[in-house]
């Protein structure tokens, strides 16, 4: 399996079990379900041998469902935080969330209460920091733009990578991972030069540069998707254990809630007076 910058993706485990419906062109498409048989009679696994070792194969809508309800309780938990102004709710939220998705990646082992908490509480948090920047008059209905913004993305990429238009290669990772890196450090960077001068580097401070760096930012997490997506794919062509459908839809669910800041982020800059 590829290396991915999502770190929850580098834990799956890499064993054959046969072929099902995957998320590339060839397979029936992420949304298409469906089996479709590969391989040669020599890597074929007899699937009540696999189901004895390790569980059911995963399959596409295993990813497709897990993620679906992961990211509704995200939008609903945040819905309902918008509503009941309890905004004051987000940090101990995201501190929870926080807190969830280190368990989550380092004890290497999907589970389905995590990856709801971790999506719930992000909810929360999410639905905090909206619900706090559409006090601001100018910035009223930004929480819908940034969901409708973040789903376009999401449903983009998948796009993308379906149709070819984008192969995700070993080069092609090479820079996502390069570009990754750089985006964090010059992120702490400026972090760091806050503390000393007013506005640091002028990445976050609205101005015509920081537009620019969130729409770098934003482009960096769509194309992360792709890895992402590419992960996935390849965790049901490997026919891993069905129960890391929970796995991959807390990796997804990361990059949804770092994408739905950067465009909140943009947002709030664009229609600033």
């Amino acid at each position: 399996m590829r290396s991915t910058s999502n770190p929850a993706f580098r834990n799956l485990p890499t064993q054959k079990q046969g072929g099902y419906a995957t998320f590339d062109r060839s397979g029936g498409g992420m949304m298409g379900g469906g089996a479709a048989m590969a391989g040669s009679q020599s890597s074929y696994v007899d699937p009540t041998q696999a189901t004895q070792d390790t569980g059911r194969p995963i399959t596409v809508d295993d990813v497709v469902q897990k993620t679906a309800i992961s990211a509704a309780l995200a939008l609903v938990a945040g819905t309902l935080t918008v509503l009941s102004g309890l905004y004051i709710l987000a940090l101990p939220a995201f501190i929870v969330g926080l807190v969830v998705s280190l368990i989550v990646i380092f004890r290497q082992k999907p589970s389905a209460v995590l990856t709801l908490l971790y999506s719930g509480s992000m909810g929360v948090a999410l639905g905090g920091i909206t619900g706090f920047m559409q006090m601001d008059p100018n910035l009223r209905g930004i929480g819908v733009q940034a969901v409708i913004g973040t789903a376009g993305v999401f449903f983009g990429m998948l796009v993308v990578y379906k149709t070819g238009a984008v192969r995700v290669t070993p080069r092609f990772t090479k820079w996502m991972m390069g570009a990754l890196i750089g985006v964090v450090v010059l992120m702490l960077a400026n972090l760091v030069a806050s503390f000393f001068t007013e506005g640091g580097f002028g990445l976050r401070d609205g101005g015509p540069l920081a537009i620019l760096f969130s729409i770098v930012v934003i482009g960096v997490a769509a194309f992360s998707l792709l890895l992402d997506f590419d992960a996935a794919d390849n965790a049901v062509k490997a026919g891993v254990p069905a129960k890391y459908s929970w796995y991959l839809a807390f990796g997804l669910m990361t990059t949804i809630v770092w994408l739905y800041i950067e465009i909140l982020r943009l947002l709030s800059y664009l229609r600033q007076d």
